[in-house]
This record gives C-alpha cells, sequence and structure tokens, in this order.
C-alpha cells in the first residue's frame, strides 16, 4: 500500500491563452439520466497551473466534488503544490456546461487528505449529498472522476483537458474490514487510476460515501484492485470545522423499481381488500333484503290476525250483548234493553270495520317494497366528510401530508410536513393549478436556479401528494425550459377544459423525461387541525 501521493501528468507546457480559457471556455457536456450520472453533475476536475518566469505550466490535476454550490472538497495532495505558493493557480472544471472557475483553498488536512476550495465567479454547482449511515461490506457503489490514464488513451491534449468533459465511472463493492493507519478509510475495489483522487465514492443512489484518496500498489509497481477512500468520519468533522453545513440523506437506497413491484402487489392488495368489504357488504345488504321481507310477511299476517280476532271478540261481546238486551226487555225493563241494542249494534259493526280493515296478503309486497326501500337508504355510504372538497368539487380543504418511507426513495431532499390546500379544479394552495391528464392532476416544475426538474402529483380520491424529481442535464434542462415558455398557465380554480388543456401542455417536457426519476416522495395527506 502506497501512502498519499500528488497525482501528476507528464510536464504540460502550455500557452497563456490556455491558461487563460481554464477559468473561461468550455464546451457543453451531456450527462446521463443515471443515479451516478445524475450525482457526477456535481464532480468537478481540479487542475493546478503554474505562472513562473519560463512560462506557464500544468502541474496535474485530480477530481473533487460540490457540497454547496460554490464549495468543492478533494484531497490535500491534490492541492498540495497550491497550499502557500501564490505562484500556482487552481482552476476548477465541471463535468457539464460552459463555465470554469478559479478556487481558492480554505480549508487544508494533511492528516487526513482532505482539502476544501472555494470558487469564484458566482459558481452554483449542483452539490451531493452526503450518506451519513453505516457502509456495509459488499455494498454496490461507484467512483467517479477524472483518471489520467483514460485522459491519455483517449489522446487529450491540454486544451481537452481544461474543457469540460463526462466523468469517468467505475464500480466495485465494498470491502469492509480494513483502513488505513493514518485515518478512517473505506476499502473498496472500484478502479481508480491517477486523477480520482478527490473524487466521490458513491452509493447506488449517488450518495456520497467517502472521498477516493489512494490505492494499493503491487510489487512491480502497478496499480492492483483495491482502493482506498476517506470515510464520513473523517469528513463530516472536517466540513463542519470549516464552517460548511452538506445535505445529509440517510434513509435505505430502494430502487425505483423496487417502489414500483411494492405499489403494484399493494394495489392488488387493496383491490383484494375492497373487493372482499364489498362482498360482505353485498352479502350483509342481502341478508338485510331477506330480513325485511320476513318481517314484512310477518307485520301483514300479525295485523290481520289481530283484526280476525278483534272481530270474534267484538262478535262474542255483541251477542253478551243482544242477550242481556233480551232478558231485559222480558223483564219490561226497556231503558237498559234499548241500550244493550245500541251496544250491540256498534260491537256488530266494530266487528265488520276489523275484518274489513284488516290487510290483505296483497299488502305483503308494498310493505315489503318500503321495507327494503328503508334498508337501502340506511346502508347507502354517506358523502365523505372530505368528498366534496378533495375532489375540487367544492370548497377548499387545508391537509397536512406527512412522507411514507415505505413508498419513498429519497436521495437528495429534505424529509419535512408539507400543508396542502386542495380547492375546486386543482387549485393548490390558492395559487397554484394542476394540469389534469390520464395520470390524474399534475404540475411540472421546470426551475431556472437548479438542474432539478419536479413532478408533483395529488390524487383526491387516496388523499395522495407524490413529488417526483429527476436531476438533469443542462442541455435537457434548456430544452425543458424552452417548452415550459410555450405553456399558458391558466389561472387558478380554472374550467376543468383549461385545466385538461394545460395537462396535455405539460406532456411535451414530461417526453423530455427519463423513464424513471432520481427521487421519489410519497406523502399521505390528513385533515389540517
Amino acid at each position: 500500500m502506497s501512502l498519499p501521493r500528488p497525482i501528476r501528468l507528464s510536464s504540460l507546457f502550455v500557452a497563456l491563452a490556455a491558461m487563460l480559457a481554464l477559468i473561461g471556455f468550455a464546451r457543453p457536456a451531456f450527462a446521463d439520466p443515471t443515479d451516478i450520472a445524475a450525482a457526477s453533475r456535481g464532480v468537478v476536475r481540479v487542475v493546478l497551473v503554474r505562472n513562473g518566469w519560463t512560462g506557464v505550466s500544468m502541474l496535474g490535476h485530480g477530481s473533487g466534488f460540490a457540497v454547496a454550490p460554490d464549495m468543492i472538497v478533494t484531497n490535500a495532495h491534490v492541492v498540495e503544490a497550491a497550499h502557500g505558493d501564490g505562484n500556482v493557480v487552481i482552476g476548477v472544471i465541471p463535468s457539464q456546461g460552459r463555465d470554469s472557475y478559479p478556487a481558492r483553498i480554505v480549508a487544508y488536512s494533511p492528516a487526513n487528505d482532505l482539502a476544501l476550495l472555494q470558487l469564484g465567479n458566482h459558481a452554483a454547482l449542483p452539490p451531493l449529498t452526503l450518506f451519513p449511515g453505516v457502509v456495509q461490506d459488499g455494498m454496490q457503489i461507484a467512483a467517479v472522476g477524472y483518471p489520467g490514464n483514460v485522459d491519455a488513451a483517449q489522446g487529450l491534449n491540454t486544451g481537452d483537458i481544461i474543457t469540460p468533459q463526462d466523468t469517468v465511472k467505475t464500480y466495485g463493492q465494498v470491502s469492509s474490514g480494513r483502513s488505513s493507519k493514518q485515518f478512517d478509510t473505506i476499502l473498496h475495489t472500484a478502479q481508480l487510476g491517477a486523477g480520482n483522487s478527490g473524487g466521490p465514492l458513491l452509493d447506488t443512489c449517488g450518495r456520497v460515501l467517502g472521498v477516493n484518496s489512494f490505492g494499493t500498489v503491487s510489487d512491480n509497481g502497478t496499480d492492483s484492485s483495491f482502493f482506498f477512500a476517506i470515510s464520513m468520519r473523517e469528513l463530516e468533522p472536517f466540513l463542519k470545522t470549516a464552517g460548511v453545513v452538506p445535505h445529509l440523506a440517510s434513509l435505505p437506497c430502494t430502487s425505483i423499481a423496487d417502489l414500483d413491484r411494492a405499489d403494484t402487489q399493494r394495489a392488488a392488495d387493496d383491490q383484494a381488500r375492497l373487493a372482499a368489504q364489498a362482498a360482505a357488504r353485498s352479502a350483509a345488504r342481502d341478508h338485510a333484503l331477506d330480513k325485511a321481507r320476513r318481517d314484512a310477511e310477518m307485520d301483514v299476517l300479525a295485523e290481520r290476525d289481530n283484526g280476525l280476532a278483534i272481530a270474534a271478540l267484538a262478535l262474542v261481546a255483541a251477542i253478551g250483548a243482544a242477550t242481556f238486551a233480551f232478558l231485559q226487555y222480558q223483564r219490561g225493563k226497556t231503558r237498559p234493553s234499548r241500550i244493550a241494542v245500541g251496544l250491540t249494534i256498534v260491537l256488530i259493526l266494530g266487528a265488520a270495520f276489523a275484518w274489513v280493515l284488516r290487510p290483505s296478503l296483497g299488502a305483503i309486497d308494498e310493505r315489503a317494497k318500503d321495507r327494503i326501500a328503508e334498508v337501502e337508504a340506511s346502508g347507502t355510504p354517506e358523502a365523505d366528510a372530505s368528498g366534496a372538497d378533495a375532489s375540487g368539487a367544492g370548497g377548499s380543504r387545508k391537509m397536512i401530508c406527512v412522507l411514507d418511507p415505505q413508498r419513498s426513495r429519497v436521495t437528495v431532499s429534505d424529509i419535512t410536513d408539507v400543508p396542502l390546500e386542495w380547492g375546486a379544479g386543482g387549485c393548490v394552495n390558492g395559487r397554484a393549478q394542476y394540469g389534469l391528464a390520464q395520470d390524474g392532476w399534475s404540475r411540472i416544475l421546470v426551475p431556472n436556479g437548479e438542474d432539478t426538474i419536479s413532478v408533483t402529483h395529488y390524487d383526491p380520491e387516496t388523499h395522495t401528494y407524490t413529488v417526483e424529481r429527476f436531476l438533469m442535464g443542462i442541455n435537457d434542462m434548456n430544452r425543458a425550459r424552452a417548452e415550459r415558455q410555450k405553456i399558458s398557465i391558466p389561472p387558478c380554480g380554472a374550467q376543468e377544459g383549461l385545466a385538461r388543456q394545460f395537462g396535455a401542455a405539460q406532456g411535451a417536457i414530461k417526453a423530455l423525461l427519463p423513464s424513471e426519476p432520481n427521487e421519489r416522495m410519497r406523502y399521505t395527506c390528513q385533515p389540517a387541525r
């Protein structure tokens, strides 16, 4: 194993014009739509140039990566020649765009081979996210940087080297359990070459695990297949001491494909659950309807029996009254006899009414229809308390949306609750109109200040809010911005026709996006207290 040593190319003498080009000229480069390539947008080449009495000469170069828009982490040995030497100029060349930047050392720690550079010329590079969790043995990793042997194999000259070029990505795995004695490191097998020093070691989500520093050297002096990266245990305190607060993300690295499979399984489970619930409701309804028919039949039969019994009792009473009237008449008691006769007539009429007013057997069907109507009315689900508001058909409703980690892939964003007010016709928070398309309500954000496109969705039925982020290259961002300029955004709460036109217009931007986002965050929304 060799100790950290400066990475140098053969001495290259360049003209002063090349030196000026270092901090001003570059050709555009393209980036692939993968997580590693997305992280590579913030990986840079660090070049050292000496301006002496013999002219301008390139001392060498290494790699680095952004931890803030204008802050670059690299190895101390990469910029060692510039530390304390005013004749050595540091230039930083990003992987894309047309701008390169002068840099100065703001923190220097040779004890653990780390250095921090601050860029000039109003630099605004996309910072990488750091992973502060445990680096597992055998996990898949990627090294990103600018190995000089690749430059040499391509025949790049000095002008090419100081021009933005795509990074070189190599892949391997962690071989934990061994560290260097000088400082805490990660042993891995992702191939490095002279020029990779200072570049990031990434996980499969594109998060920084460490800073590539050096490799082993075999007996014959050639590079071998094990390499060392400075771990987060060294990098985090170094940045904290320098006053830099990097973005950290510690959630497990779940692939979008895994999330899609889990969502598919969850949807199947939900469908099965809903089907079982519907079957149970149907069975309960059928049971309630059968009971309603039986109850109607029993009620009618009971009323018929009661009418018959009343008529029979009235007739018996009428016979008794008539007998009493006859006896009183024989005894010459005219008044009691008349009263008894009147009572007899009343009882006979009552018996007749009781018999006539009994419900007919045909009333069973009518009574059953009424009972069934009552059952169906009581079994109809009432409108959901948030139904009108959530669907956009009524007034607005304020909600708090909380991240569901099991359904999310978070690599570059902060995890915070999202306040959301969903209003009529797809109006969000009273100011942002969503478009309506086949995939539901959505809004695509194409900012001018960063190379990230965000697609936000809201599902009023499930109260699910989703944010998908696509980390784009400069050329793709420029195309998306051009399409955005063509779109006329309707006012908040527009008619459905305008919302559908807006949704269709956003399709031109969606067509430019990769098939999978770099980040997906799903939130479950509940009424705000």
